[in-house]
């Protein structure tokens, strides 16, 4: 299982920190994602990282967030700062078969959190 906090609304130039509780199975010996979708919308990434620790993002959000985990605490983070309204959006954590930003390689999905960026 898998569970996001974190999110909110925040203003242009902000931070939020999301996590991304992990049951069930170890975090850190799988490949972990973060997607953002609007409603009705497929999922894009945002933030992807290997069981080794590899992180790869995407070059909207790069420079500004970090993915990160957290092996004691089994939970996989997502530190998004200078946030922008195009930022906004529901995220999800993902756990992938393999290193990936292709969704159909995620097999395990949260439920999501909500971030608003407003002027």
């Amino acid at each position: 299982q898998l569970v996001e906090s974190g999110g909110g609304s925040v203003k242009v130039g902000g931070s939020l920190r999301l996590s991304c509780s992990a049951s069930g199975f170890r975090s850190n010996s799988e490949s972990m994602g973060w997607f953002r979708h609007f409603s009705g919308q497929e999922r894009k990434g945002v933030a992807i990282i290997s069981f080794r620790g590899d992180t790869s993002y995407a070059g909207s959000v790069k420079g500004r967030f970090t993915i990160s985990r957290d092996n004691a605490k089994n939970t996989l983070y997502l530190q998004m700062n200078n946030l922008k309204p195009e930022d906004s959006g529901t995220y999800t954590c993902g756990r992938a078969r393999a290193y990936s930003w292709l969704t159909e390689d995620y097999d395990l999905w949260g439920p999501g959190t909500q971030v608003t960026v407003s002027v």
